[in-house]
């Protein structure tokens, strides 16, 4: 879970930094490509390969006209086996088809804290060839599984390319002060749509809402089911209310990466 930023990383915005000229010319570039962060701004993503986001999921975004992103492993022990919870792996090249974002959520669902560097590589480019093996786009973001983080994973997700990699921590996300590779999220589970609804009113000033969502439902694990009656609701709300809604890897529209990773890095994980 992410911890608050440290007093090093707040000092670092103050402090100026040493850089090349050409460093600053880039740099400046890039600012004037980014987009200010609207208010009413929302990020959708979907765990676990659940079969219900290829059947129910992916065609009411499409109906809705709103962008995800998937992250997908192959949850042991049934993904192979059991199809009426984990999508196949024709299912997950279509929602690539459909214009939906397939990111990275491990092989095996994997808890990085747990890991070996060498171990992550692995689970991260097992994910990576099986996507460029089906003529799905290299994945640019990841999410922990389990929400748990640890250092050697934001070292090993720069080297590997990723922009942008979800957490937890049931709070906004905010471009100025948390790591690309720490993004926040809520999670949808459960019955009660309040905390959601609450969540969501919280996009403004500069702040994103990023949203976790299990299966809907999760037959693989019930007691994170979004039920889908309250996920229309959802996509209703975010509609009626003229909600931006994008995937993960389209906060690159608003959110400098290169210069945010530098600044902050007296980011600090629990």
């Amino acid at each position: 879970m992410l911890r608050t930023i440290s007093l090093l990383a707040i000092l670092l915005q103050t402090i100026p930094i040493p850089i090349q000229s050409q460093d600053v010319t880039s740099r400046l570039e890039v600012a004037k490509r980014l987009k200010p962060v609207p208010d009413h701004l929302v990020v959708l993503t979907f765990d676990d390969a659940v079969s219900s986001h290829a059947t129910f999921v992916a065609p009411l975004l499409k109906k809705y006209g709103f962008g995800g992103t998937f992250f997908i492993c192959e949850f042991p022990p049934d993904f192979d086996s059991d199809k009426k919870k984990y999508m196949t792996w024709e299912q997950i090249r279509s929602l690539h088809e459909m214009g939906f974002e397939v990111a990275s959520h491990t092989h095996t669902h994997a808890n990085v804290a747990k890991l070996t560097r060498e171990q992550l590589v692995q689970e991260l480019a097992y994910i990576e060839d099986r996507c460029l093996e089906l003529g799905i786009s290299r994945p640019v973001t990841f999410a922990y599984p389990g929400y748990e983080t640890h250092p050697n994973a934001l070292e090993t997700l720069t080297q590997r390319g990723y922009l942008f990699a979800r957490a937890g921590g049931d709070r906004t996300y905010r471009p100025s002060l948390d790591h690309p590779l720490l993004v926040p999220s809520f999670s949808t589970t459960g019955p009660n749509k309040k905390p959601t609804l609450d969540a969501l009113r919280k996009a403004k000033n500069g702040e994103i809402v990023v949203l976790t969502v299990h299966g809907v439902p999760d037959y693989a694990h019930p007691r994170v089911t979004t039920p889908p009656e309250l996920f229309e609701a959802y996509l209703n709300y975010l509609r009626d209310y003229r909600y931006t809604v994008i995937a993960m890897r389209d906060l690159a529209q608003f959110v400098g990466v290169g210069k945010t990773r530098q600044v902050l890095t007296g980011a600090t994980l629990k």
